[in-house]
């Protein structure tokens, strides 16, 4: 669930008041400049609301000319956040864009990746990779996320669901096969939309490329339980799997508020009967 907005409009503490409002006690915390003024606030929700910083997002290496924090330049002051939040879980969200180029580009990412998983196993803190759909495309005949898992075994996974299901593979058994390795697990839905007005013009005046595209272009994420994903399955999965954290999120909300989505993921889980584990 993308907070951002509302961390930069009201700040670390006031938005996670919010969330803790709503239900929820965990969150995990990424695409937020991890300032001195960031961190006293997050460290100011756990001791002032009870919530649990889950895990905290980190870079390798930042692209050049992007602010934030990396591994690669910051690696103490990274750990030392992660250690004054208790944060024990540190996630990359996904790899560099010039890694998916070859296998042995994906390669070279995950044994860099795992030298640092091993540095932070000193401290204390596990590493976690994010997957999304682009890591079930195959070379030679192997998955992206087999190659990235099998070449760091030091660091661990979260699998996002809506994500695995985007790459055309079931959740559930994708949560199983990495059972013992995924401390957390992103739950979001997986919903296919109804067809815009427009594409339906464009019909009338003989587009057919432009409704093609509009009739291609309908997969949406949704709250969990909106649509097509079995999460109860799923959770029973995750929980097998040994996951520490199931995590709300939802890329894009399509004109609702971040505040009615996350109140409709909630109240759909527990409806589920799942209201401990949020």
């Amino acid at each position: 669930m993308m907070l951002k907005d509302s961390f930069s409009e009201i700040g670390a503490f006031e938005t996670l008041r919010k969330v803790s409002a709503i239900g929820y006690n965990a969150v995990e915390i990424s695409q937020i400049p991890m300032t001195a003024e960031n961190v006293a606030e997050l460290d100011r929700s756990r001791t002032e609301l009870g919530m649990d910083i889950a895990a905290l997002s980190v870079a390798m290496e930042m692209p050049k000319g992007r602010p934030g924090d990396s591994l690669k330049d910051h690696f103490d002051k990274i750990v030392d956040d992660a250690k004054r939040l208790d944060s024990r879980l540190l996630r990359i969200g996904m790899l560099p864009f010039p890694a998916m180029k070859s296998i042995e580009a994906v390669i070279d990412f995950a044994k860099e990746a795992n030298g640092y998983a091993e540095r932070l196993s000193e401290h204390g803190i596990g590493l976690y990779y994010h997957n999304h759909h682009i890591e079930f495309a195959k070379f030679d005949g192997k998955y992206m996320l087999d190659i990235i898992a099998e070449n760091s075994p030091a660091m661990g996974m979260e699998i996002d669901v809506h994500w695995v299901q985007r790459g055309g593979l079931d959740p559930v058994r994708t949560i199983g096969k990495y059972a013992g390795r995924t401390a957390m697990v992103h739950l979001k839905d997986y919903r296919i939309g109804e067809l815009p007005e427009a594409a339906f013009g464009m019909l009338e005046t003989g587009d057919l490329p432009g409704f093609m595209q509009a009739f291609k272009n309908v997969v949406q994420f949704a709250e969990v339980g909106e649509g097509n994903l079995d999460f109860p399955s799923i959770i029973d999965a995750a929980q097998a799997a040994g996951a520490q954290y199931l995590l709300v999120e939802q890329d894009e909300l399509y004109g609702r508020t971040v505040w009615d989505a996350l109140q409709t993921s909630y109240d759909n889980l527990v409806a589920m009967g799942h209201a401990k584990l949020f």
